[in-house]
């Protein structure tokens, strides 16, 4: 499966199945700090960051609570997902 984690102002294009909420927190956490010589936790070794990927793949959509607004272009991605019938979760606001 194919997603997309929201950040804030960040995204990632993840590959993996849809991640529960703390796991969704979890990920953007270990993606937004870079660490020299960190290793992915056992945990979170299910999702991995893909560089290449075309909208239409995308199967599920999470936004979590990060620094700035969501870009312009994110949102529009987001609603294209949601029109598509994707629920896009948003831990905010609490609605998993």
């Amino acid at each position: 499966m194919v997603g997309i984690l929201v950040l804030g102002n960040n995204h990632f294009i993840v590959r993996g199945p849809f991640p529960d909420r703390e796991t969704a927190l979890a990920l953007a956490r270990h993606w937004s700090l870079i660490q020299i010589g960190q290793t992915t936790p056992v945990a979170l070794r299910r999702w991995s960051i893909s560089t290449r990927e075309f909208r239409e793949n995308l199967e599920w959509a999470v936004v979590v609570p990060g620094d700035g607004e969501v870009t312009p272009a994110v949102a529009q991605l987001l609603e294209e997902l949601s029109a598509r019938g994707i629920t896009v979760h948003n831990s905010g606001l609490g609605d998993w």
